[in-house]
């Protein structure tokens, strides 16, 4: 039977879409149980997975016993890999299939001191691995690492700091722990576009901005332009921690949360916006959305 839509919003925070063979994936922050997975044919009506209560990785199957967070599915060859945040730390499970079960072999977290959260995985044109992540040292502070070839680790002593909340934008609260968290990595004409989120997610102010640079370890040049997706754009509040990706069509999205509404922030609710590049008249690529095109994801039932 076709999909028949519901009056109901999807709520995952920190949300991931994965396009693989025609479907769309969605993750996102779920619970203290682990990943939940919804797909799409047409990116307007969701369906939950009906196997194991609708989880991609359940607890006990991989590192972890609390605080699943920000998830992100990649594939390289046949396997599917999911980089997540537990326990305030990251990891990396493997899987057949994008509905799972994502699972490690050996319970583990990756390398690292501290507490360490919100992975993302590039792979850059040269084969060359890396995981941009936040570290929590006096802020939330955007961190890269080198990855080894297989994503079991990250490879020793690579660790670089890429950036921290120090604009304005960026601690409207004028806290002592500025936050920048939730990186994504798009490269486009030799350059490197760092994305990310700042302010705390509870912080009607939570908004995205992005930075350049010329190498995918940095140093990293603001935009000026920055925040891109904001409340003052949407009129919504918190909206933030997402991740692009291209749809059927050929159109760049950017997938994210925004608090349940102007008086409440959890569940945050989960929504799209279509965006692109735009030369500027330096001839530098600059990223845009549309405003008009942000709405909210909504369930339907089959």
């Amino acid at each position: 039977m076709l999909a028949k839509q519901l009056n109901d919003t999807v709520y995952l925070a920190d949300p991931t879409i994965f396009v693989d063979k025609g479907t769309y994936y969605l993750y996102g922050t779920s619970g203290d149980e682990g990943f939940l997975v919804y797909t799409s044919k047409d990116l307007k009506n969701w369906i939950k997975k009906a196997e194991n209560n609708g989880y991609a990785l359940k607890k006990g199957e991989s590192f972890g016993s609390k605080g699943f967070w920000a998830p992100q599915v990649f594939k390289r060859g046949n396997i599917y890999y999911m980089a997540y945040t537990a326990d305030e730390q990251i990891a990396i499970a493997q899987s057949k299939s994008p509905l799972g079960p994502f699972k490690q072999k050996n319970l583990k977290a990756i390398s690292g001191s501290g507490k360490q959260i919100d992975p993302f995985v590039f792979t850059d044109t040269n084969g060359k691995n890396y995981l941009y992540h936040v570290k929590l040292i006096n802020g939330n502070r955007i961190y890269v690492s080198e990855l080894k070839s297989d994503f079991s680790d990250i490879i020793p002593q690579t660790a670089k700091e890429c950036l921290s909340g120090t604009k304005l934008w960026e601690n409207t609260a004028k806290t002592d722990w500025p936050v920048t968290e939730g990186p994504t990595i798009i490269k486009k004409d030799k350059l490197y576009y760092l994305f990310y989120s700042a302010n705390d997610f509870r912080n009607p102010d939570y908004a995205v901005g992005y930075a350049i640079s010329k190498s995918p370890t940095g140093p990293w040049i603001k935009y000026e332009g920055s925040p891109i997706i904001s409340r003052k754009l949407l009129k919504f509040n918190g909206t933030g921690h997402g991740d692009f990706f291209t749809d059927e069509n050929g159109t760049l999205q950017y997938v994210f949360h925004t608090h349940h509404n102007n008086h409440k922030v959890s569940p945050r609710a989960t929504a799209v916006i279509k965006a692109g590049f735009v030369k500027d008249e330096n001839g530098i690529y600059q990223m845009q959305v549309d405003p008009g095109s942000f709405r909210f994801l909504m369930q339907g039932i089959n």
